[in-house]
């Protein structure tokens, strides 16, 4: 009996020796927290909120009920409908801060996700579904992980009484992922509700922490620019005719010649302080010619040679230049008819601070053809990138080391677009900062099957809780 007494305890020396190692590895939020956060996640993925049948709305209401049972006071709790748009609601939610001379920090976060047909997932994307160690559904990276991080935050702060020597407003809005919006969340409180957003900085989405295909992390983003979103329309028209009379001009023809031109067109190398950054940083991380070639960009010391290297690696051939890539096209009306119409959609994202105008002008240049008429879809929304002040670059370096010890944390340039254009034209520097690391396919974000590793999640909440605390307290 003695023996096994002993065994006991042994054993039971060597499981909790255990735990508290692994806790010390990766420090993640109490197991309620972590409770709580799974089960507001899990409600705000299966509302859809997809422009076309779903309501943020409703995925609004149902994030203020949670805040308001955390006792939440009401005066702190705003659900903001444009008029117009019944279904595309926003949440603004406060702690206030002791000095109400600082302004706060904001917390932002989209609600409303792209569209997902069930027919082509493997799984109902409006419903939860954790398989093999990821979530899977349509938002469960973008961006109701980032939202339900928020919610589930604001309640632990709540519960700890926490007083920020700043304010903290989280701000969780509509209509991000589509562009242009007559209801963009983050516009249209800067237009009508100014003072409840109005931030001395925010935090947001669009960190791309860097994790390798063996799922071993490489660094902790913290994304302080991104590229300006423009769409145009490439269209030809002609009177047509029967098909049994073909001519020369014919639409669809014409189109594909231009598109086929822009296909193989690469705009110049433009760099900017982030990106020169991130490139320096990555010779580090790569090795052989791509470390030469990455350290050479980013000094400026580059030649064709280098270029043409780059240029085969999507990866970092997207941060050097503006893109602009076909994304839809339509023609025709009969299949005994030539063709009276031949209309294509062009997306392009757009180096900070290049001239929109001259993407414009290069355009009509590499298409070279009088029939393709080229038209903005929209007015873009420059965005000037954010600075690398030590506060930000401070406490992202801290909190990347408590929860991803020996992890370096590197400036990024995201090549999509962010609600944080609005916020940085309007004066208030935006910073994408996440904790989360997604699989080496980026989680799939847009496309089928969408996902989240799991642990993700739970580091997440916790890398954003401590960012949260610490820049709200100084």
């Amino acid at each position: 009996m003695k023996i096994i007494l002993n065994n006991i305890l042994q054993y039971m020396a060597i499981y909790f020796i255990f735990v508290f190692v692994t806790y010390a590895q990766t420090p993640l939020s109490p197991l309620n927290d972590q409770k709580q956060l799974r089960s507001i996640y899990k409600e705000l993925v299966e509302i859809n909120t997809t422009d076309s049948v779903g309501s943020c709305t409703v995925a609004a209401e149902a994030m203020a009920k949670h805040l308001k049972n955390a006792g939440f006071d009401p005066n702190h709790l705003r659900l903001l409908v444009p008029e117009g748009g019944p279904k595309k609601g926003n949440l603004v939610a406060s702690i206030p801060g002791k000095n109400t001379s600082l302004k706060p920090i904001l917390l932002l976060a989209h609600i409303d996700v792209v569209e997902a047909k069930r027919e082509d997932w493997e799984r109902d994307p409006f419903k939860l579904i954790e398989e093999n160690g990821n979530f899977f559904a349509r938002g469960a990276a973008d961006d109701k992980s980032m939202a339900a991080i928020y919610v589930a935050n604001m309640i632990r702060m709540k519960a700890e009484k926490f007083m920020p020597e700043r304010g903290i407003v989280m701000a969780l809005t509509c209509d991000e992922e589509k562009i242009p919006s007559k209801f963009n969340g983050v516009e249209y409180l800067l237009k009508n509700h100014r003072s409840l957003i109005d931030a001395e900085l925010a935090v947001n989405e669009g960190a791309d922490n860097l994790v390798r295909p063996d799922g071993t992390k490489v660094f902790v983003a913290l994304m302080a620019s991104e590229k300006v979103f423009q769409t145009y329309t490439f269209e030809v028209t002609n009177p047509g005719g029967h098909s049994a009379r073909p001519r020369k001009d014919n639409a669809i023809y014409d189109l594909s010649r231009g598109l086929a031109n822009l296909s193989n067109f690469a705009f110049p190398v433009e760099l900017n302080e982030v990106t020169k950054a991130y490139l320096e940083k990555m010779s580090q991380f790569e090795s052989g010619q791509l470390s030469a070639d990455l350290l050479a960009i980013s000094k400026n010391a580059y030649d064709k040679d280098v270029i043409s290297r780059m240029s085969d690696k999507p990866y970092y051939d997207n941060l050097l230049r503006t893109t602009c890539v076909a994304t839809m096209l339509t023609a025709g009306h009969a299949t005994n008819a030539l063709p009276q119409r031949a209309k294509a959609t062009v997306n392009c994202r757009i180096i900070p601070g290049a001239s929109v105008d001259e993407v414009y002008q290069t355009l009509q240049k590499v298409v070279a053809n009088d029939n393709i008429k080229i038209t903005p879809d929209h007015e873009p929304v420059k965005s000037p990138p954010s600075p690398l002040t030590p506060k930000i670059v401070n406490a992202v370096s801290a909190v990347a080391e408590q929860i991803f010890p020996g992890l370096p944390v590197v400036p990024t340039m995201i090549v999509a677009t962010t609600d944080g254009r609005f916020l940085n034209n309007a004066g208030i520097p935006t910073y994408g900062i996440t904790g989360m690391f997604k699989d080496a396919n980026g989680g799939f974000i847009h496309g089928l099957n969408e996902r989240l590793p799991v642990s993700s999640l739970f580091e997440g909440q916790e890398f954003l809780y401590r960012i949260t605390k610490r820049l709200a307290s100084n």
